[in-house]
């Protein structure tokens, strides 16, 4: 069936206005005609009393300095509550470039930043120019709103964007609101007997899941693909890429010549003692690669819309073309807050102390999963956990949403832990292309973002013991 001729059979059921001015878009039809998305399912107002390990925001206010100084600008300054720089506060360009700049190791200029000889993997630059506030920082709603400014600066129609999958839910619709084409490419999950994590014998470290570096490398062959999107530390699943791996990623870049969206909201969070390793600090790499950041994700405030984006003045001064029309500017009070927020976070020990904080939640997770013998990827980075759930038995009578019947069996799993423990988590095909859902459809994904209820949840679970099938 066409897609005008869906269209015509939607308004007929009511579905949609009976005016053709009135029909959405044809870019944002699939989203528009999909039915509720899982937020909406898997929502506080759907499940009022439950534990929700679900969507990754935090249930705890921002530290003290953070807060107090967000408090202290909108009561003692009339200049917050107002429009700020299209480019973001100076204060907090500032106080990004400061927090980050190290880290990109920025050659001096484009000849500076050579890729290697042909064969040759990118090495991290040695040189550590300081980036330039007015033109290498944007600061955007967001690190949602930073990524989609990106894609609406450089996509063209039909533009192939790559990602890997299970990705960040956002991905695929901005893409194609850009009039862009999303290329899905699988990690591979790893199998539970390759289990080499030092947590358990059972569960695999999540740097197992795989890169499918071959299938890349032939998607590109084609020549459409415009952009390639990394994220790391990574979400669902907890990887934090290798040296190896963003080397190998960066030479399909260079060797294809794609512009690279780096997704590094996680940046300031992982454990294990693995590093965070910028794919932007490699040879050939400053000139293509836009890096994004949050503040959300950093100082747990998420509500503010505050992020990010590095990059370039070629690439920044693109992307600000795109975000000063979506939104114009950012939260200014919170941009105020944020920018203080890095500039005091080291006199307050900030980020030691919060990846033991977290560390100390995925312990508590950990260890609950562990007691229901639910095996999962450990993470080492961001705050989730993929668990496999391939071992639960669902009733045959149990009744589910209409909206549930042609979905993958996670969504099923995720349902019945709701209705049956009052504990809400995400299913993982959520974050995944209809291609590819069935590698995914066994996983359940938990958020350790929560401080005194995962304790709850773990005693909540204990409902769901007697339809967890022994292995034998």
């Amino acid at each position: 069936m066409s897609a005008s001729s869906q269209k015509s059979t939607a308004a007929a059921n009511g579905a949609r206005p009976a005016c053709r001015f009135a029909e959405p878009a044809s870019r944002i039809d699939f989203e528009y005609s999909k039915g509720p998305d899982v937020w909406s399912v898997f929502n506080p107002i759907n499940f009022p009393t439950a534990v929700n390990l679900g969507q990754g925001f935090m249930n705890w206010a921002p530290s003290p300095f953070v807060k107090n100084a967000f408090i202290k600008a909108a009561e003692e300054r009339v200049d917050v509550h107002h429009y700020s720089h299209p480019k973001g506060r100076p204060r907090l360009r500032k106080a990004v470039a400061e927090y980050v700049g190290k880290s990109f190791h920025k050659p001096a200029s484009a000849q500076d930043d050579a890729p290697p000889a042909q064969g040759q993997l990118p090495q991290v630059r040695k040189t550590q120019e300081p980036l330039d506030v007015e033109t290498e920082v944007q600061i955007t709603a967001g690190a949602n709103g930073g990524i989609y400014s990106v894609l609406t600066a450089f996509l063209e129609a039909g533009d192939e964007v790559i990602f890997f999958e299970p990705f960040f839910d956002q991905y695929e619709a901005e893409v194609m609101y850009n009039g862009g084409v999303p290329v899905c490419l699988p990690l591979i999950p790893p199998s539970s007997s390759s289990a080499t994590s030092s947590s358990s014998a059972r569960n695999p470290s999540s740097n197992e899941w795989q890169i499918p570096f071959d299938e890349l490398r032939e998607k590109c062959k084609s020549g459409k693909v415009k952009v390639l999107m990394v994220n790391t530390p990574h979400n669902p699943v907890g990887k934090v890429f290798t040296l190896q791996e963003i080397q190998k990623l960066a030479a399909i870049a260079i060797e294809f010549d794609l512009l690279v969206i780096a997704d590094e909201v996680y940046d300031c969070l992982t454990f294990d003692g693995q590093e965070h390793l910028r794919i932007a600090s490699l040879e050939g790499m400053w000139e293509r690669t836009i890096t994004v950041g949050s503040a959300g994700k950093t100082f747990s405030c998420t509500g503010w819309r505050v992020g990010w984006c590095v990059g370039a003045p070629h690439l920044i001064k693109a992307t600000l073309a795109a975000h000063v029309r979506i939104v114009f500017c950012c939260n200014s009070t919170g941009s105020e807050a944020a920018a203080i927020g890095l500039e005091e976070a080291p006199n307050n020990g900030y980020f030691p102390k919060q990846i033991q904080e977290y560390a100390d939640r995925r312990e508590i997770l950990m260890k609950a999963l562990d007691g229901l013998g639910m095996p999962y990827s450990v993470p080492h980075g961001a705050y989730f956990i993929m668990a496999d759930a391939s071992s639960l038995e669902l009733p045959a009578d149990f009744e589910y949403p209409d909206s549930f019947k042609n979905q993958p069996r996670d969504y099923k799993m995720a349902y019945f832990l709701a209705k049956t423990c009052d504990v809400v988590c995400i299913p993982a095909t959520a974050f995944s292309s209809k291609k590819n859902a069935h590698l995914y459809e066994n996983y359940l994904r938990f958020a350790f973002c929560k401080d005194n209820e995962i304790e709850e949840a773990a005693k909540r679970l204990e409902k769901i013991r007697p339809f967890l099938k022994q292995k034998k």
